[in-house]
């Protein structure tokens, strides 16, 4: 079974954008998208869980991945796939 995928994001973010087609490419059929300009509440739980202000914030599962450039670069390293096909 596939692990959840939960990105916080907003509606104008283009490494959202990039971050998305990167996973879809990779196989991910759903992703679990928090809209944290739409709510403020879910902006303060994405900082409080991940300490960073930026979008996007991914997780893989409970895994924080971080943001694009962190997905990007876990690609690159060749683990992406074992984090995404456990």
């Amino acid at each position: 079974m596939k692990p959840q995928v939960r990105m916080y994001s907003t509606g104008v973010c283009p490494y959202c954008t990039m971050a998305e087609r990167l996973l879809k490419s990779k196989g991910v059929e759903e992703i679990d998208k928090v809209r944290i300009d739409l709510d403020p509440a879910e902006r303060d739980a994405m900082m409080q869980k991940t300490g960073r202000r930026t979008v996007p914030q991914i997780y893989i599962g409970d895994t924080h991945v971080g943001g694009f450039d962190d997905l990007s670069a876990l690609d690159r390293a060749g683990k992406l796939d074992a984090l995404l096909n456990p």
